[in-house]
């Protein structure tokens, strides 16, 4: 598997990388998104959104909503699984998304008790000083 970094400037720079990547995805794709508070995971998925054809400005990083649905050229699944306590992801469903006319984003996958997809892709986001981001990239594939 290849991994790429990229040191991004502010929300919009990270947004951008992950429309890019949103934009190659034809469906079936699952994104596992790591970091901690405040790296800018939400940003990541509000460009993967641009990216599949979905509405940015519908991403919101929710307070109790776990599981949320935006349309667009695929369908994209968005997981925030920050207020999730270890083991109840299993109640969730995820591992039966995205199905093959979507995509599906994971905050906070550390907190997944599995990983029932067999090669999803995996970012990592860590605070470089300021707005700087370092955003490790692993593909996946369906």
């Amino acid at each position: 598997m290849t991994t790429t970094t990229a040191l991004t400037h502010g929300e919009a720079e990270t947004a951008a990388l992950a429309e890019r990547l949103g934009a190659g995805f034809s469906g079936g794709e699952v994104v596992l998104l790591e970091g901690e508070l405040g790296s800018g995971k939400t940003s990541f998925v509000r460009g993967l959104a641009r990216g599949v054809g979905a509405d940015p400005n519908d991403v919101a990083s929710p307070t109790f909503v776990l599981l949320t649905t935006y349309p667009g050229r695929l369908a994209l699944h968005h997981a925030d699984l920050y207020r999730l306590t270890l083991g109840d992801d299993r109640e969730l469903g995820l591992e039966e998304l995205p199905g093959a006319t979507g995509v599906l984003a994971v905050e906070w996958a550390e907190r997944l008790s599995f990983v029932p997809w067999p090669r999803p892709w995996r970012v990592r986001i860590a605070h470089a000083g300021g707005d700087q981001r370092r955003v490790e990239i692993q593909e996946g594939g369906v």
